[in-house]
């Protein structure tokens, strides 16, 4: 493999424009990952995500692929993107959000984490080596450390035992990788994962600790949680002053598309969040002019097209007025068309920062399309 990730432009602030190079594909940074949690982004064909949306890299879950289709059933197939016929690069979460998100039917130890199958009830068990394990099978380009998220507000002393605990377990994923070669003929890159909450020491002994590790790239974990923007913008500044300027920077679970803009302004790489395609199912659309409601009156009678800047076929071919009709009605097709565009408007906004880091106008672009961004229309 080539070198992993290469800065193409910086500008005077922390954006930068950069380049992660996969065996299964180049990614332009910043980036957003539309997330593929069950080896299906919801409601988009692979060929809409490729030709369509454009997406350069999609997400798959490591605790929703172990239960169901199960790992035999992976490698029968060559890992995920044989199973999911999927050619560009692919990147994995450890499972450690959905496990803890669990948090009635879990109990946590210095091992792992016993949980319950949310699909049948089943006792599970994951560890750190069973995680990477998992991982292996499946076979993403990009895969995380196992570490534990806390909800947010979180007691200081709760946070530091956590954070600790997802130290040590990192230093088991660590090891385990080191030990155990790939499965299907590319190179994995492995990402330790920043925790610490809302706690400005944590997370810059977190950060530092990560950074010691070496890894080819690094995450920051623990943030969208239910904290206010204005703490996540805080932490992830203090965090990407510390994790090293050379390695990309993942912000996991991020969010808006205001969210997105602020954070790239802040060192950010990366980004993946349900938000395109869970808000596309219950009507909303985001847009260069701001957000709308397809379920409002007011596109009733409103015959023009769904976006007229909008970069995805669904945006000329259909209309607002029909779109609502198919919300109104209940149709799998409105969230199927509010889905792509979604996505599709995702991706325009990533590549749209990314030109104005190269240009250098990043900054006075991003405060002057922001409050447009957050109109409703």
């Amino acid at each position: 493999m080539s070198q992993f990730f290469t800065i193409n432009k910086t500008t005077t602030g922390k954006a930068r424009a950069g380049t992660i190079s996969t065996d299964h594909g180049e990614i332009q940074t910043p980036i957003f990952m539309p997330v593929g949690t069950v080896a299906s982004v919801k409601t988009v064909h692979q060929r809409e995500l490729r030709d369509d949306i454009k997406a350069q890299i999609i997400l798959g879950n490591t605790y929703h692929l172990n239960l169901r289709p199960k790992m035999e059933v992976m490698q029968a197939a060559g890992g995920l993107h044989k199973f999911m016929n999927w050619d560009l690069p692919i990147l994995t979460d450890s499972g450690g959000y959905q496990v803890f998100s669990l948090s009635k039917s879990r109990k946590l130890n210095e091992e792992g984490v016993k949980f319950k199958s949310h699909i049948d009830g089943s006792t599970h068990f994951i560890s750190p080596e069973k995680s990477m394990e998992i991982q292996r099978q499946i076979g993403a380009d990009i895969f995380m450390a196992f570490d534990e998220c806390v909800a947010y507000p979180a007691e200081y002393n709760h946070v530091k035992k956590s954070m600790d605990l997802t130290h040590r377990w990192l230093k088991r994923c660590i090891k385990w990788n080191a030990e155990n070669p790939e499965l299907y003929g590319h190179k994995q890159a492995f990402f330790p994962i920043v925790q610490g909450s809302c706690y400005s020491d944590l997370r810059k002994k977190s950060a530092e600790f990560v950074s010691e590790q070496n890894a080819v790239g690094n995450a920051i974990g623990g943030l969208s949680v239910g904290e206010p923007e204005e703490e996540m913008y805080r932490i992830t500044d203090e965090v990407t002053d510390v994790l090293p300027k050379d390695k990309p920077r993942y912000l996991m679970g991020v969010g808006t598309p205001w969210n997105i803009l602020e954070t790239i302004g802040l060192g950010i790489d990366m980004m993946d969040c349900v938000m395109p395609t869970r808000n596309a199912r219950n009507a909303m659309l985001f847009t260069w002019g701001g957000v709308m409601n397809m379920k409002n009156e007011k596109w009733k009678s409103d015959f023009s097209p769904l976006d007229e800047l909008g970069t995805s076929y669904v945006d000329s071919e259909y209309s607002k007025a029909y779109v609502r009709h198919l919300f109104a009605s209940k149709e799998y097709l409105g969230k199927q068309i509010a889905s792509v565009h979604n996505l599709a408007f995702y991706l325009d906004l990533v590549r749209a920062a990314r030109a104005h880091i190269v240009a250098g106008d990043f900054y006075e672009w991003k405060d002057a399309i922001i409050p447009n961004l957050k109109n409703r229309l």
